[in-house]
């Protein structure tokens, strides 16, 4: 038998959890990569790129998120994948992460069908071509053999339709070569590509709890 957490306890943990080290002087940080980490956090700019201090809300319907928008100074030819929190200024400890303008995930599958022509099951997923998406497998199940956790893929044109989708390493590249079977979950997000210098608003940004 497998219990259902309600709402009321997650607030209460995620309340817990952000006294114990979340809100720990927490700050917002950029990356270029999945999953963020020092080697891919952004640099360097005029006026240059710096972690930004934050506060959260109060927990509420089992999550809980930041409670003001927050602007960051971004480098030209830089690229932003994935934000996320520190408990310092510098250095410090990453305590949760996201992709940047993430959407929800969507479950998807690829059966024994799909296999000959690469194809990704996800009904109704709302996806469209060049649409970048991440790939994540949930508790139980194993990625699809050929899709691989924490690496950026391009949605293409072969074999789109409203339920079905296929997907490249390059924009407009070839479908990846999936051999086997398997399930979790597809999340679109979008990467912002800075050709000049400019400024980057994480306007949301949400800690919830799964079960």
């Amino acid at each position: 038998m497998t219990a259902v957490i309600t709402d009321l306890c997650k607030n209460a943990l995620l309340d817990s959890a952000v006294a114990a080290g979340l809100n720990t002087t927490p700050h917002m940080s950029l990356h270029t990569g999945f999953p963020p980490a020092g080697g891919n956090e952004l640099t360097g700019g005029s006026p240059a790129y710096a972690r930004q201090p934050f506060t959260w809300n109060a927990a509420g319907s089992g999550a809980r998120s930041i409670a003001a928008s927050e602007t960051f100074d971004v480098a030209a030819g830089t690229t932003v994948r994935s934000v996320a929190v520190y408990d310092a200024l510098t250095s410090g400890t990453q305590k949760c992460w996201s992709p940047a303008g993430a959407s929800a995930r969507r479950a998807f599958a690829v059966i024994a069908a799909d296999l000959a022509g690469n194809t990704i099951q996800s009904p109704a997923h709302g996806l469209t071509t060049n649409d970048r998406v991440l790939f994540w497998p949930t508790i139980g199940a194993a990625l699809p053999t050929g899709l691989s956790e924490d690496t950026e893929y391009f949605v293409i044109a072969a074999g789109l339709t409203t339920d079905v989708f296929e997907v490249s390493t390059t924009q407009g590249g070839s479908a990846v070569d999936i051999t086997a079977i398997g399930d979790g979950d597809v999340q679109k997000y979008v990467a912002e590509v800075f050709a000049g210098q400019g400024t980057y608003q994480v306007s949301t940004f949400t800690v919830s709890l799964p079960g």
